[in-house]
């Protein structure tokens, strides 16, 4: 199964759950111009960003089963766990719905 196949199923299952998910799509394209325009959050921040029911910030980032993980991507996680936030790597919909229990122990999925 493809990333973007994976990365839909997670959106559907946060959005059953009651999150309100996004894509966030990061990195440079130049315009008309010639001129690099950067997008998305920063370098290494997370493939899906939104907020949970109970107004956490979540961040996941997605990959398939042999997909690796970046630096940059392992320090944006930290980053959010470290100021409150929901953050991890999910390889299904299932380990995306087991970050949000774990972080939300009265939410029951």
């Amino acid at each position: 199964m493809k990333e973007s196949d994976v990365q839909k199923l997670i959106m559907l299952a946060l959005s059953d759950a009651g999150c309100l998910i996004f894509r966030n799509n990061v990195g440079v394209l130049k315009n008309q111009a010639g001129i690099p325009i950067k997008f998305g959050l920063c370098v290494g921040s997370s493939d899906l960003i939104g907020v949970t029911p109970a107004g956490k910030f979540i961040a996941i980032e997605v990959k398939t089963a042999t997909g690796r993980v970046r630096p940059e991507q392992t320090r944006f996680i930290d980053a959010v766990r470290s100021r409150g936030g929901i953050a991890g790597i999910a390889r299904s919909p299932a380990d995306a719905l087991r970050l949000l229990a774990d972080n939300q122990p009265s939410l029951s999925i």
